[in-house]
């Protein structure tokens, strides 16, 4: 069944670019380009689809972090992925916290970006490096807070897949590792947002990480 990916940005050319290379791949099917983050929270719902690319600046109005905050609340099954030229830190952390679960560079190869559209799809949180290294760098810099007491409710095996997730493991990764199927895995993190009033890996990490 191929992705089904909808894009937000305010640039018609860049918008343009990234709309052809969703329509000339095998496996993702295009269903809309939006200009304003107006247009996409009025008609994502709608649409339902499997992943978002969101730019962070969309000109006047709403940003693309105000718009995944707004969307994300009623459509928490929808994926988003901040597509974007800013690698600063903190609008990293300000995407990631509104619900994005992936962060990706306009630079990045179209391949690439193929490849990061179906990693999110297969539960993964993907990042460019230069991102990756800045988000584990901030981790280390920050001082840990005492643990959160809703990770006592977790059972073991959900303990031991919310640390699978915070090293970064793909859903099929920690099936193979744990010998258990990937909807099993998918039960199991399921509950683990439920249970640490979550929405999605990133914010699931940082209650693993006591922040």
């Amino acid at each position: 069944m191929d992705i089904t990916v909808c894009i937000v940005d305010d640039n018609r050319d860049i918008r343009s670019a990234l709309e052809q290379i969703i329509i000339m791949s095998d496996g993702y099917k295009l269903l809309a380009g939006f200009e304003t983050a107006e247009d996409a929270i009025q008609k994502i719902p709608m649409l339902r689809p499997n992943v978002v690319l969101m730019d962070i600046n969309l000109g006047e109005g709403d940003s693309g972090i105000d718009c995944v905050k707004k969307l994300k609340v009623d459509n928490p099954e929808i994926l988003f992925m901040m597509c974007t030229v800013y690698e600063d830190d903190e609008k990293i952390f300000e995407a990631l916290n509104a619900g994005a679960s992936g962060y990706i560079l306009k630079k990045t190869a179209p391949q690439k970006l193929l490849e990061a559209i179906k990693e999110l799809q297969e539960g993964g949180a993907p990042m460019t490096s230069q991102i990756a290294r800045k988000v584990v760098a901030a981790f280390r810099n920050k001082p840990a807070a005492t643990e959160s007491p809703e990770l006592s409710k977790l059972s073991n095996r959900e303990k031991e897949i919310l640390e699978h997730l915070a090293k970064g493991l793909l859903y099929k990764e920690i099936a193979y590792t744990l010998f258990i199927s990937q909807e099993t895995v998918r039960k199991h993190v399921y509950h683990i947002y439920e249970k640490l009033h979550v929405n999605n890996r990133v914010e699931a990490i940082n209650k693993f990480f006591g922040r």
